[in-house]
């Protein structure tokens, strides 16, 4: 009988939470989409794959769950891949650096990464889709642009709004389970 090397059991272990992860981000982003709620919850699955396994698998699991919910349920979570990729890469990094040690660390991860994620998907909200993409947080860009705020402006202040937020329970949520998850369970990725 052969038994699979560390790194072998490691890519295991992450091959196999990969979709995972996928199915739970298309779910729960969904659900919170056609409830209209202003905010995506879509990337629970990513950050938690990348606090276990890493950075570049969490870019995987970020750009696979946005590619396909894109193709299979909401065409405008495509491209907001490239946003997914630099939320699964930055949340292995802090991850790595201890943040999901504490509630409050894991806080300020997720307003971090919030505000980065901003940054980022800000553009293409407003450049591919006019700000519209479907979603509860259509109505803060409406708001926004009704009181006179230019369309990037509007976009980026309901992006900021909604993804401090939106990051800050994504980063709770994960840092919840993994305080939960045996000491076992970790070995798997170390």
């Amino acid at each position: 009988m052969t038994f699979l090397s560390t790194p072998e059991r490691r890519l295991t272990a992450a091959a196999g939470l990969i979709p995972v992860a996928v199915a739970v981000n298309i779910g729960v982003g969904e659900i919170v989409a056609r409830l209209q709620i202003p905010l995506y919850l879509d990337s629970v699955g990513t950050v938690l794959v990348a606090a276990l396994a890493g950075p570049w698998v969490g870019l995987i699991t970020g750009v696979l769950s946005n590619l396909a919910w894109g193709l299979l349920l909401r065409p405008t979570a495509a491209p907001f891949a490239i946003t997914a990729a630099v939320i699964g890469l930055l949340s292995g990094f802090l991850a790595a650096r201890g943040l999901f040690s504490a509630w409050w660390k894991a806080l300020l991860g997720g307003l971090f990464t919030g505000l980065v994620s901003a940054l980022v998907s800000a553009p293409i909200a407003a450049y591919v889709f006019g700000g519209v993409t479907g979603g509860g947080y259509d109505l803060i860009v409406a708001l926004l642009l009704a009181a006179g705020r230019n369309l990037i402006e509007a976009v980026l202040t309901q992006s900021i709004i909604t993804d401090l937020v939106d990051k800050a329970i994504t980063f709770l949520l994960v840092w919840a389970v993994l305080k939960n998850l045996p000491t076992r369970y970790f070995e798997r990725f170390r």
